[in-house]
């Protein structure tokens, strides 16, 4: 499904200040599965997204989604076949507009028709119905700005928009990481019910260690920019927050691990 092959990726390319993240990274993700990646800041976890989705050129190597070479295809072209979901809820929608508005524009996503024509009473119909699932009483404000909701609110509403036109892979980069840790576990929860009604094949980065052990089916961990840990079926169910602790403390030591708080 998803085929990445000898992936690399240079930062400040001849200059003293270069960086490889990615050297001939490769890793392959089958259609249905739900990876959560986990990993300290600089580990490559956002970068890996971002060269995904094409918000960041490749250098060398080739990314495959579903038998479709992705690595020089233009960022506007791969949201055809992408969901993404950001950090920052404003990200994932434009809070100008109401949520009629954007659930419009992303259920007509690569359609050519503008958005007067794409608001029907039938689309109408569908959104509530949509919305009303997520029990946010988001169906009962279609005509409010966005930029009026919570953060919440909005990141909810992101990941309705991102999954709306069914695509091949859904990214969710710490797409909980700025809400409230009420909010958050409502947002986790949709989450998993939006996933698994629709069988998309996600990758989650997260820094919370519960949320990468309970959501999904496999489980990456990151370093250097490089996969150290690949646990997926039965042994990651076996995974205990202090396992995934030790596995930290080996491949990077125990000072990296007051760098970040890595659960909650």
């Amino acid at each position: 499904m998803l085929k990445i092959q000898r992936l690399c990726k240079i930062f400040n390319k001849n200059t003293i200040n270069e960086n490889t993240l990615f050297n001939n990274l490769s890793l392959d993700v089958d259609e249905g599965e739900f990876v959560t990646i986990i990993g300290s800041n600089g580990a490559g976890k956002s970068t890996l997204l971002n060269l995904i989705s094409g918000t960041l050129s490749v250098d060398e190597g080739s990314i495959v989604l579903n038998g479709q070479e992705m690595s020089r295809m233009e960022e506007y072209k791969r949201t055809k076949h992408l969901g993404r979901v950001f950090q920052d809820p404003s990200k994932g929608v434009s809070p100008g507009m109401t949520i009629l508005e954007n659930m419009s524009m992303a259920y007509n996503k690569g359609k050519r028709f503008g958005l007067g024509m794409c608001v029907s009473k039938k689309n109408i119909n569908l959104f509530n119905e949509m919305l009303s699932q997520i029990n946010l009483s988001l169906e009962d404000k279609l005509h409010t700005k966005v930029g009026m909701l919570s953060g919440g609110q909005r990141q909810a509403l992101s990941l309705m928009m991102a999954v709306m036109s069914k695509p091949k892979l859904l990214l969710l980069d710490e797409h909980i990481a700025a809400l409230d840790p009420k909010t958050s576990e409502r947002i986790i929860e949709i989450t998993g019910k939006v996933v698994a009604e629709n069988k998309i094949t996600t990758l989650m980065v997260t820094h919370n260690l519960n949320h990468a052990i309970k959501m999904g089916n496999r489980l990456f961990m990151m370093h250097g920019g490089k996969i150290v840990m690949d646990v997926k079926g039965e042994e990651k169910n076996k995974l205990t927050i202090d396992k995934l602790l030790k596995c930290f403390e080996k491949v990077q030591g125990k000072e990296a691990l007051s760098d970040r708080v890595l659960f909650s």
